[in-house]
Parts: structure tokens; sequence; C-alpha cells
């Protein structure tokens, strides 16, 4: 394939006289754009989903799709070629999807007639592997990490930013860009443009493994072949990609990602309680063994909240429910659930095993001065509930507000606590909760649809 019948088209020209230092705040000058990005590429993603299912199922990317997402690409080039990208100009980048002709750095992309259906499928992930491989050395961040095995070398930055650094330190002491640089800098960025827009859909024509450099493509490219269909020209007025219309978009994607969290969670809540519910209709976690020398496994402080809060841990879980039992048959055990402060009292200076994390077993000991427990934890009278004897023991607690701390212990206050303990939970309101996230989620999905639907065709007349 030759360069000239490439449709992806980056070019841009090295402003002859630029500050010396303007470089170094660059950055914050650039914060609204990387602001307004952060946005507009939420839209990308989510506008890039919609293409590729309108590419599977007709072969064509939607042509207001297309111009939205080359606008998001020419974009964010311009800015990355004020910037750190390239820092091939001091103009600020314009606040426009649109081409600037009299702008530094341009990007057009061709309109395709007709994309693969197979192929799209296949090409953004799989087949572009290659590819990334060669971005990430450009970039920085995770490819780079396969060829590092120092941890502090990690995060270390891409070609295209140490060249770029490199020049603006010349520009600084010099006043002027080499030029070589320039060249080098801009066939990598043409390079990970020509792979954006491949992984974005927008071309089934696989990008050259070739280092175009320059700020100039190839006369050849500037004079191609029209593609067999092209997407209408880019209205005026108040047609096609206005700041409302794009705003809308934005809108309408941050909300469609909320709704699919919003029915996702749904989704989750009605299967497990409809289906893993135990015949006592609690919920209850995996068993998990803890071990240890000293005298008691405790948790860290559960902190339910105040009574002068309207809805508390306790007002979701309904009723906890704890099994315990001891590793060692012989032995007795207990656990008790009391105040914070009356546990701290009478565990002052005994050894213990804190549970930091139950879901992941995480755990932490705490030394005291080595003494016992002054009493047997039955005997202590500081419990809101608890359970003691052979066996396997259940602890039933209607959670309330306040600081709580669950104790485990050998029934005779000794060392050396091996049990195996279980966690469960009524949640009586879980399907309500399941339904209104469903709602929820169904209502911010329409009005996703709108809000990205109505620009789109309004944008496409």
């Amino acid at each position: 394939m030759s360069v000239a019948s490439y449709p992806v088209h980056v070019d841009a020209t090295l402003d002859t006289r630029m500050s010396r230092w303007l470089w170094l705040v660059k950055w914050l000058l650039a914060v609204p754009h990387y602001v307004l990005l952060a946005f507009l590429w939420v839209a990308f993603v989510v506008v890039s989903i919609l293409a590729f299912f309108a590419i599977l199922f007709t072969g064509r990317y939607p042509s207001s799709f297309f111009q939205f997402n080359v606008g998001v690409l020419r974009w964010s080039w311009r800015v990355a070629y004020y910037t750190y990208g390239a820092l091939g100009t001091d103009r600020y980048p314009p606040f426009t999807l649109a081409e600037v002709p009299d702008y530094p750095a341009h990007l057009q992309i061709e309109y395709p007639g007709h994309l693969s259906r197979g192929l799209v499928l296949v090409k953004w992930w799989l087949l572009a592997i290659p590819h990334y491989l060669v971005v990430g050395v450009f970039l920085g961040g995770g490819t780079w990490a396969l060829w590092q095995t120092d941890s502090h070398t990690r995060g270390a930055p891409g070609l295209i930013g140490l060249l770029v650094l490199i020049a603006a330190v010349v520009l600084a002491f010099t006043g002027r860009y080499p030029q070589q640089l320039f060249d080098f800098v801009l066939g990598m960025n043409r390079w990970v443009l020509r792979v954006a827009a491949y992984a974005g859909l927008m071309t089934d024509e696989y990008p050259p493994f070739r280092l175009d450099m320059g700020g100039h493509e190839p006369a050849a490219t500037m004079t191609v072949p029209p593609p067999a269909a092209t997407p209408p020209p880019a209205p005026s007025g108040g047609r096609g990609w206005t700041g409302g219309r794009v705003v809308a978009v934005v809108i309408g994607s941050l909300l469609g990602l909320l709704s699919f969290g919003l029915l996702a969670a749904g989704g989750v809540a009605t299967w497990a309680t409809n289906t893993q519910r135990d015949a006592a209709g609690y919920l209850t976690s995996g068993t998990r063994s803890f071990a240890t020398p000293s005298y008691a496994v405790t948790s860290d402080a559960i902190d339910l909240g105040g009574s002068a809060d309207w809805v508390t841990a306790g007002d979701f879980l309904g009723r906890v429910r704890l099994r315990v039992s001891s590793l060692d048959p012989a032995r007795g055990v207990f656990v008790g659930v009391g105040p914070r402060a009356a546990v701290e009292t009478y565990l002052a200076g005994v050894d213990r095993l804190v549970v930091t994390n139950w879901a992941s077993g995480e755990t932490r000991s705490e030394a005291g001065t080595g003494v016992a427990p002054a009493t047997a934890p039955a005997h202590a009278g500081i419990w809101t509930a608890q359970a003691s004897g052979r066996g396997t023991q259940t602890l039933s607690w209607r959670p309330t507000s306040g600081q709580w701390v669950v104790v485990v212990m050998n029934q005779d206050a000794s060392r050396g606590v091996a049990v195996s303990a279980s966690a469960g939970a009524s949640i009586p309101d879980l399907g309500s909760i399941a339904a209104g996230l469903l709602a929820a989620g169904a209502v911010l999905l329409l009005a996703a649809a709108l809000l990205i639907a109505v620009p789109v065709t309004r944008a496409s007349r």
C-alpha cells in the first residue's frame, strides 16, 4: 500500500518564532482543554461503541458519528501539538471540533464508503496489537514497562516526550527548535494518529509500519483519489456539530455510562436476593479461618454512624449473623459484639489479632503487655449480643448506630485462638433497592438515548 492511498492525513507547520520559556507553563495554559477533552473522550468511546454496532449490522460508519470522532481526534492533536506532544507552536488551540485552516496543525481522515463487518470484531484489539506495542514505546506507559525491571523507571515517558523535552531545552538556550527533532517527532505522532484512527474503526486499511517524518506528508498524499463515498460537507451556521450538540452528546454519554452502572448494580442485587439467600433468608459470605497465639481475634472498629443520621448501615443490613467454630473440637469458643470503648477497656494490654479486611482476609497483630483478660469473656457484661460453647456458635445481632467491635476468643480466655467463621446479613430491602436501581438506570438510559440521538440526527441533516 502506498503512502498516497492511506486515508489518515496529518500535517503540521513549525512556528519560526517561539518563546524560549512559554513551554514551561503550557501544561497550565492547556488545563481548560484537558478538562474538556476528558469529557469529549468519554463521548468518543460511547460514539465508537455505537459505531461498532452500526458497522457490524450495516457495514457503514454513520457520517455524523464519523465527523464527531474525527473532530475529537483533531482537537486532541491540536492540543498535543501546542503542548508536550510536539511543542510546535505557541498559538493557543481553538475550542472546536472543526478543521481550522490557518492553525498550524491539521488532521484529515477520509470517510470510508464501506467497512468490513468481520474486521470490526478484531481489528481494534487483535490486529492492532503490533502497533500498540510500537505506540507504547512512542508514548510511554504500560508497554514501556515491558522493557523495564527497575520499578523506579516504569513510569518513564515515551520517546516522543523525551525528544520533545530535549527540543524544549535546545529552544530555551538557542531560540530555535531543531528541525531534525521536529521531523522525527511529527513522524511518530503521525504513526500514533494513524493507529488511533484504525483502532477507532475509521478505516479498514492497516496502518503502515513506516515513520513518515516531517511536518508535511509526501506530496503524493496531498492529492488522493476520491473515496468510494464521502460524508456530507461540514455544515455551517446552525447545522452540523454545534457547541450545544456536542455538549448534549457528552452529557448523554456520561448519563449512559452511569445508567449501565446502575443497571448492572440492580441486576446483581436482583440476582443476589433471588438466588443467594439461605433457608433462613440471609446472604452469607464464604468461611474464613483465623489462627493466632494471642488471646483474641477481633474486628477493626465498625462505624455505623450516629443516632442523628437519617439512615445508618444497620437500617440497610437488617439482622447480622455470625457463625464461629473452633478448629479444636475439644475447646469451647466465644463470639460477642460490643461497644468499641467497652471492648477496648476489657482487652486493654491483651495481645490480639485484628481483622482489617474481611473480604481479603487481611489482618494485623497488636501486641499488648502479655496479660490475660481479667475475666472469661462470657462474664464480662459488656456485650450487646454473644454466644459461647463447643461446636458452631451462632450470634444474631440487630446493628444500631455507634462504633462496634466483634470479638472471638476461647471460652476460657486462654491463649491460642484458631477458628473458622462466616458472616451474613438479612438485608430485607435488597429487592426494593434492586428495583430502584433498575428503574433509575432505565430512566437515565432513556435520557442518554435522547441526548445522543437528537443532536446526532440534527447534525447529520
